[in-house]
């Protein structure tokens, strides 16, 4: 998280914006953008507002998880479960 904080910053000081502007123009508040900078981390929404403010929404593409799961696996193993089942009392005594 700390890389990304440090590109954060390295971009808006290209773009030369204090920390006052792009909290401003993303509606953060100074202390979300810093807090980003540093790689301590912020909301999801605050994250992806200063990334369009800096111009690298595009750099969510590539936060994405790689594809882990072959769709044949999937069939073969049959479907993926949704819930939990709820626990059946009287079963399971010690």
């Amino acid at each position: 998280m700390l890389e990304l904080g440090e590109q954060l910053r390295a971009q808006r000081l290209r773009m030369n914006l204090t920390l006052e502007d792009v909290a401003k123009s993303a509606g953060v508040s100074i202390n979300v953008v810093r807090r980003l900078e540093l790689g301590e981390g912020a909301t999801l929404g605050s994250f992806v507002s200063v990334l369009r403010v800096l111009g690298r929404a595009d750099w969510l593409a590539t936060l994405k998880p790689p594809v882990t799961i072959n769709p044949l696996d999937m069939l073969r193993h049959g479907a993926q479960r949704q819930r939990a089942s709820k626990p059946h009392h009287g079963q399971n005594k010690s």
